[in-house]
């Protein structure tokens, strides 16, 4: 009697077409390479650029098409280009935040792509959202909330993924700590906390949505292992690492509110000033809002109630990037 063949435990006992949004971000290509570990088919649509990295340092076995997530013409023709397809994926947003770049990527580009995934027989969505939007303060988040509504209404099966704070958001001070620099905090370093989650981790998770019947038509606020840390503690670690004292210089918020007042005053005659004075105001909010689930009955942020995936820890992740062995592109991340 033949032996069977081994069953890899990755696999996804239902293997689909894939197509792919926000492919070339640092999730987006965690996700790619946790669906193809899973035996899926993965389509990436990726804007066209002349030089580079013609894979755009994606997995191999992921499949490339051009063209403008911006133009809903351009995602069926050279997107989906009248091919059949199972599940879209998006780790799609905006770059700055600014309230037109919100609406135009957050919230059309994903109502664009929704449609022409309906038509290409799409019948599950995973989308990758952000734990702030329960606190719904800026153009991005209301955009997210706009989009998450449409999908939620769409019929379509889906899981909505409201991660914590990105190991790349709270890398920002390292160069800066070993030039022997202060760490800078808002306040006393402890307005905040967050329960942060690594790129392969939280790429992971999000493949794993394909299959998981508990997370399909769920809203899924998600962190990394451990308990919950404060921006002081995270400059702690960094100290601790460097085998350095802790040296902190306190910000206060009232500071960045005077910047916001004297920029929106500015903006009214300069739209680049105005857009200025709002990506002010995305740096008050998370100086200021805790990356947490927020429990709506006391209107404070619970760690207890936020979730936790994974096993990547940001204490390793620091150590890794200290040693050289790891780095990472701050990009619109770059707060200080």
């Amino acid at each position: 009697m033949p032996i069977p063949a081994p069953v890899t435990p990755d696999l996804s006992p239902n293997p689909r077409r894939v197509f792919m949004l926000g492919a070339t971000g640092t999730i987006g290509k965690a996700t790619v390479a946790a669906l193809l570990r899973k035996g899926h088919e993965v389509v990436c649509f990726v804007r066209p650029g002349a030089g580079g990295d013609p894979g755009r340092g994606l997995p191999a076995g992921a499949q490339l098409r051009f063209g403008d997530v911006t133009d809903p013409a351009s995602i069926s023709r050279d997107g989906f280009c009248g091919e059949r397809f199972d599940v879209l994926v998006s780790c799609l947003a905006s770059r700055t935040g600014v309230p037109r770049d919100a609406w135009a990527v957050d919230h059309k580009a994903h109502s664009d792509a929704l449609a022409a995934a309906r038509a290409a027989g799409v019948k599950q969505v995973v989308l990758l959202s952000a734990i702030c939007v329960q606190k719904p303060l800026l153009a991005f988040q209301q955009a997210k909330l706009a989009f998450e509504a449409e999908l939620i209404g769409s019929g379509l099966a889906y899981s909505i993924v409201r991660p914590t704070a990105f190991f790349k958001s709270l890398s920002g001070q390292i160069a800066r700590v070993q030039q022997g620099k202060p760490f800078l905090v808002f306040g006393d370093g402890r307005l905040t906390a967050c329960k942060p989650i690594s790129d392969d981790d939280l790429g992971s998770y999000l493949a794993e949505c394909l299959d998981d019947e508990s997370r399909r038509n769920q809203i899924l606020p998600i962190g990394g292992p451990g308990a919950a840390i404060t921006p002081r503690e995270q400059g702690e670690i960094l100290f601790r690492l460097l085998g350095r004292e802790p040296k902190f210089r306190q910000v206060p918020v009232r500071l960045l509110d005077a910047i916001i007042a004297v920029l929106d005053t500015l903006g009214r005659i300069s739209p680049r000033l105005r857009d200025k004075a709002e990506l002010a105001r995305i740096g008050r909010y998370y100086a200021t809002e805790s990356m947490l689930v927020l429990d709506p009955a006391t209107g404070r942020y619970d760690a207890g109630a936020t979730p936790s995936s994974g096993t990547d820890t940001l204490a390793e992740f620091y150590a890794r990037l200290l040693r050289g062995e790891a780095r990472v592109d701050l990009g619109e991340h770059g707060v200080f």
